[in-house]
């Protein structure tokens, strides 16, 4: 029996969803001799940032390991979250940041993302909005938000007057998990002193978490999203005192309308508080 052109594609673009990249061979791959070959990179966890001030030397307590391959395989998650921590504090401008993330190896989501999504948006924005990860659409394009959530947050935004070049728009997790499952913990603890830097270097006078792990990760909260959205929190950063907010997510929203009336609500008292700065 011959499966329409048009199925064949539709499975190969569910695969391709579901983070499947590779196919089986008639002969057999030996995968673990594959891992075994030296990555270029003569550092660990980061590549050297072209036409930068060198950074300082790491920690002792960081690891000096000879590829960016075996970083992953023996370097303890508290090596690699100081490293990051110690990489992102480096970084003066959100152009060194990118940079520095781009060349970071310490994050297993990277070896599997297509390319890094940093952020989109006005970097002297008043406004900043954080998700959690990005998705396919994201990953393709490289912006975060662009997907029918993206869409979805356009009109929210256009609703209290606001667009991208009002607003600044990033993600704890710059790279997309496979099969647009959630970050683990432990990738979101690693990926944390980047989005902190971010938030420092926007300086933004009021931060939006969109869903409750974003709400999480930056802001130390445990509540669900729907006890926790409408309320203002306070996130302190690099000596600063930023007004945040948590509301539902826009893939929520997609999923669940009738909760469109909540994020209303929440989006009219974001606006009205930037109307008073």
């Amino acid at each position: 029996m011959s499966i329409p052109p048009e199925d064949v594609a539709a499975l190969l673009r569910w695969y391709a969803d579901m983070g499947v990249d590779t196919a089986i061979a008639e002969e057999p791959v030996d995968r673990f001799a594959e891992s075994a070959v030296p990555a270029r990179s003569p550092s660990p966890l980061a590549r050297p940032i072209a036409e930068a001030p060198r950074a300082a030397e790491p920690s002792p307590s960081v690891p000096r390991l000879a590829t960016a391959a075996s970083a992953l395989l023996t370097a303890t998650p508290d090596a690699v979250e100081l490293a990051a921590r110690e990489q992102a504090r480096s970084a003066r401008t959100l152009e060194e940041l990118r940079d520095i993330l781009d060349r970071f190896e310490g994050c297993a989501l990277k070896a599997t993302a297509s390319r890094l999504v940093f952020a989109d948006g006005a970097a002297d924005a008043d406004i900043m909005f954080v998700g959690e990860a990005p998705g396919r659409d994201e990953d393709i394009q490289g912006k975060p938000f662009v997907g029918r959530s993206g869409q979805l947050l356009d009109r929210m935004l256009a609703a209290i007057e606001l667009d991208r070049t009002k607003a600044y728009i990033a993600n704890v997790v710059p790279w997309r998990p496979p099969g647009n499952r959630d970050p683990t913990p432990q990738e979101t603890t690693i990926c944390r002193p980047f989005i902190e830097r971010q938030i420092e270097l926007v300086a933004p006078k009021i931060l939006v978490c969109l869903g409750a792990r974003s709400a999480q990760a930056l802001l130390g909260v445990t509540e669900g999203i729907l006890k926790l959205r409408g309320r203002w929190l306070e996130h302190e950063i690099g000596g600063r005192h930023i007004r945040a907010m948590a509301t539902l997510h826009p893939a929520y929203l997609l999923r669940q309308p009738v909760q469109k009336r909540l994020a209303w609500r929440d989006f009219r008292a974001i606006r009205s508080a930037l109307s008073k700065d």
